[in-house]
């Protein structure tokens, strides 16, 4: 039984008017086709901030460890969340990911792969720039604006798609593109603060 509806419904009527959420950019974001939704990472509820502020549903890669949490293992795959290890090559994550973005959806990820304990944004891992090449996919960059503190504005702005068919032509690295990933969502921060 998918809860991703309901879920969306129930966390957007309590964070909307409790972090005083804007969303700018929503008009940006794709209608359809496979989209790699990357953010930067500033708190536990980066999730679903973001999956209340999408138009479209959210597929997200969360640390394996939050599904032997007792409650959490129950209720993350039923709002579309899967497992991945974190530093080391999760082959099934990997397909997950791919097979995902392939069929035209969303797949949310948190390029630093860890949260920010600055508030600053961290070096990206070259897993986003992975996916972005082989997904078939192009990427959604996000800014999540904090702090998340009740009734102070939190913002959440989507930028502009990044198209990866040329970088797919020219063969650029995993690297490369994680570095234009971290850019542009530097670049949303900037604007936005």
């Amino acid at each position: 039984m998918n809860l991703y509806p309901f879920g969306k419904f129930l966390v957007s009527t309590i964070f909307y008017p409790l972090y005083r959420i804007k969303v700018i950019g929503k008009e940006n974001f794709p209608p359809e086709g496979g989209v790699l939704l990357c953010t930067n990472h500033i708190d536990n509820l980066d999730p679903p901030v973001v999956g209340i502020s999408c138009p479209r549903t959210v597929h997200f890669m969360a640390k394996e460890e939050l599904f032997k949490v007792p409650i959490l293992k129950t209720i993350l795959p039923k709002v579309n969340a899967f497992p991945v290890k974190r530093g080391m090559s999760d082959r099934e994550a990997f397909r997950t990911a791919l097979k995902l973005l392939r069929s035209g959806n969303v797949v949310g990820m948190f390029p630093e792969g860890t949260r920010s304990k600055t508030g600053e944004l961290g070096k990206g891992l070259a897993g986003a720039g992975f996916f972005a090449l082989k997904g078939d996919a192009d990427v959604m960059p996000c800014a999540i604006i904090g702090p998340y503190k009740p009734f102070r504005a939190l913002r959440v702005v989507y930028g502009k798609p990044i198209a990866m068919a040329p970088y797919r032509e020219r063969k650029a690295s995993a690297e490369e593109v994680t570095e234009v990933i971290m850019n542009e969502i530097r670049a949303l921060l900037e604007q936005h603060k």
